[in-house]
């Protein structure tokens, strides 16, 4: 089952309501990129772990240089105090833990804060994919937040009680935002913190094989 939910760019724009001031971030492929364009006012410093320091929001028209780009190889803008690094120490910072929250993408994640996101033996052998510094990046998390559509585009849950692609990390997802709701992993298992408006705990459950936990403070998703 599908139920209309938010657009990428919102579910980008929730997550990053979770990324405070001061925070030094690392954003991976595919929506967590769009978290840049909401940083706008905030003391945030985003990580390109090809060597950039305090990455602005996504690049367009003039702006565009090709020499300044995101982990998606996505233009990016600078900001004021930009720094530029090699590769070595790009990976000292996220390898040596100094990275307060990983926002990635992902193709499953389970009640035990366990998630998949480099491969899909589905799309066979000449599209596995690489695993590239997704390890890295959500090893060295304090905190690893995940971004996704709730189900895949046939209605298939992707919030699973077992994995079935191979693990990116286990046990480090502290939050899951989706086009439907936001979801906390805890040692109790996932707690339905949102719902997309209109939709019920009931419709979220129908489409998320883990037992949900209904968070007394229940609400609607702001936007």
């Amino acid at each position: 089952m599908k139920f209309e939910g938010l657009p990428r760019e919102m579910i980008a724009m929730r997550a990053s309501q979770e990324i405070k001031d001061g925070d030094y971030v690392n954003l991976g492929i595919g929506i967590p990129t769009l978290i840049s364009n909401w940083i706008e006012g905030k003391d945030i410093m985003l990580q390109s772990e090809i060597g950039m320091m305090k990455t602005g929001p996504l690049a367009f028209g003039d702006d565009v240089d090709q020499d300044l780009i995101n982990a998606s190889c996505q233009p990016v803008t600078q900001l004021p105090g930009t720094s530029y690094f090699d590769i070595f120490q790009s990976f000292s910072m996220i390898r040596g833990g100094y990275m307060d929250v990983i926002v990635m993408g992902a193709l499953q994640v389970n009640g035990r804060g366990d998630y998949a996101g480099w491969s899909n033996p589905a799309r066979g052998l000449d599209m596995v994919g690489n695993i590239g510094g997704s390890m890295d990046l959500c090893a060295g998390a304090r905190k690893l937040f995940i971004t996704m559509e709730h189900v895949t585009r046939d209605g298939q849950a992707k919030i699973v009680n077992e994995l079935s692609y191979p693990a990116t990390t286990k046990g480090k997802v502290k939050m899951v935002f989706t086009d439907l709701a936001v979801l906390e992993v805890t040692p109790q298992g996932l707690v339905l913190k949102e719902v997309y408006p209109g939709l019920t705990v009931e419709d979220i459950q129908s489409v998320t094989e883990p037992r949900l936990i209904v968070s007394p403070d229940l609400k609607e998703i702001e936007l």
